[in-house]
């Protein structure tokens, strides 16, 4: 198998490791590495997927990977690259999150390998059954204040005008205990996680070296940032996330779709599998044609159908489509709405628009001025409902021209939409 570690740096998603013997590790026998995951939402979005890929490449690799989803520590907020204490969670909303993320990771990460299947665990396992006193006499002890108040996550909340709490303060003895125990109890020597994420790592190694004389490492991949610098996530208000219920297939497809040049080829690398000669052919055709946009067409394929499956892509793909005048077959009116979100839309009775002239509704709705207006449309072949061309003047939109009973697409030439929600 290859050693993880080119491979990581091979697609640009090795920022740093604590110990260069890592890689000669790697290379020679079998090692358990996990990453953490906050349950603070029913799912996880983009900016989690990039971990989630190290995970993947290290299983590939003939590694044992397991996926630590925070229940005790999503309760007290990682401050790690946070301007502002994050609201705790409750225990409830937290295991009602952890069935989500469950959900996301089985995407990806191959719980039925016949040598190294992956593995998932809840420090909220641990943490409800360890009393405070003994944790502080166990593992407080063993932290310095000075290297504490000294790491750039703590420096940075401390020197901004809110401040940080001994909650989020105590949070890294938390992460560190983490590694610990799964160093105990699964083995795992490395732990991998985004590059805001190196303070929490580093406590986590030492205290490893320090309770048990062992030398364990710690990965950091590089965060993906959007193009204002910020990297993807709920705090930032852009997260795009991996379940439909929370963004759409459409929009997710849509999202890596609109990637711009200048990031298609990077993302390429950290979201998909694609080989490196692939990559390399896609990074050719940007620089010589990228007006076809088949960079930004194959990365969003990728990462659609492994998010959501190729049924998934395949409507995303249609829905597209649609913009595009193709017909609307086969897609309900959910997924039309997605689709026509940003378009101007009204509201009108059943009884208002079936069985009324196509004239009528479309000035009623305002695709149009007037009735005239309308009669020259249809008379030019400008005129569609739900993207088929209306062909007579007298034409009478019918109740099955309602799609599931309560939505009517209008079309004006190409480009020009209105939507009829109909109650």
């Amino acid at each position: 198998m290859d050693n993880v570690i080119e491979v990581l740096r091979g697609r640009g998603l090795l920022e740093a490791s604590t110990s260069p013997s890592l890689e000669e590790e790697a290379g020679k026998r079998q090692l358990t590495v996990y990453a953490g995951f906050d349950p603070t939402a029913e799912s996880l979005q983009v900016g989690n997927l990039v971990a989630i890929m190290g995970l993947m490449h290290f299983q590939r690799c003939g590694h044992k990977v397991v996926a630590l989803v925070g229940g005790a520590t999503g309760m007290i907020g990682d401050p790690s690259g946070k301007t502002a204490e994050r609201p705790l969670l409750d225990e409830e909303t937290v295991l009602s999150n952890l069935a989500g993320i469950r959900e996301n990771l089985a995407r990806f990460l191959d719980f039925d390998h016949p040598t190294a299947p992956a593995v998932i665990v809840n420090n909220y396992d641990w943490f409800r059954q360890y009393p405070f006193i003994d944790f502080l006499r166990d593992v407080g002890r063993h932290f310095r204040m000075g290297a504490m108040l000294g790491k750039d996550s703590v420096r940075t909340r401390l020197d901004s005008e809110s401040g940080m709490s001994f909650t989020e303060f105590s949070y890294q003895l938390l992460q560190a205990y983490d590694f610990l125990h799964l160093y105990d109890t699964l083995g795992c020597v490395v732990q991998l996680g985004g590059g805001d994420q190196w303070g929490n790592i580093t406590a986590g190694t030492d205290l490893v070296r320090k309770l048990r004389g062992q030398e364990v490492y710690g990965v950091t991949i590089p965060l993906v940032c959007d193009r204002n610098g910020q990297k993807f996530g709920k705090s930032a208000g852009n997260a795009i996330y991996l379940s439909a219920a929370k963004t759409s297939v459409y929009d997710f497809y849509q999202f890596f779709l609109r990637v711009d040049d200048a990031d298609v080829i990077r993302l390429m690398q950290v979201f998909t599998l694609l080989s490196a000669d692939e990559i390399a052919s896609y990074a050719q055709e940007v620089e010589m044609a990228p007006e076809r946009r088949a960079a930004q067409k194959r990365l969003a394929e990728e990462i659609t159908r492994r998010v959501h499956g190729d049924d998934g892509f395949v409507r995303a793909q249609r829905s597209a489509a649609v913009l595009f005048g193709e017909a609307m077959d086969g897609l309900d009116a959910d997924a039309l709405l997605e689709v026509f979100a940003q378009v101007p839309s009204c509201t009108r009775s059943h009884d208002a628009v079936a069985g009324k002239p196509v004239v009528e509704v479309a000035a009623e709705a305002g695709l149009c001025k007037s009735r005239s207006e309308a009669r020259r449309l249809i008379q030019s072949g400008g005129c569609y409902v739900n993207n088929q061309r209306v062909q007579d003047v007298e034409a009478v939109l019918t109740p099955g021209s309602i799609i599931d009973g309560r939505l009517v697409v209008l079309r004006s030439g190409r480009k020009r939409y209105q939507l009829i929600r109909v109650e």
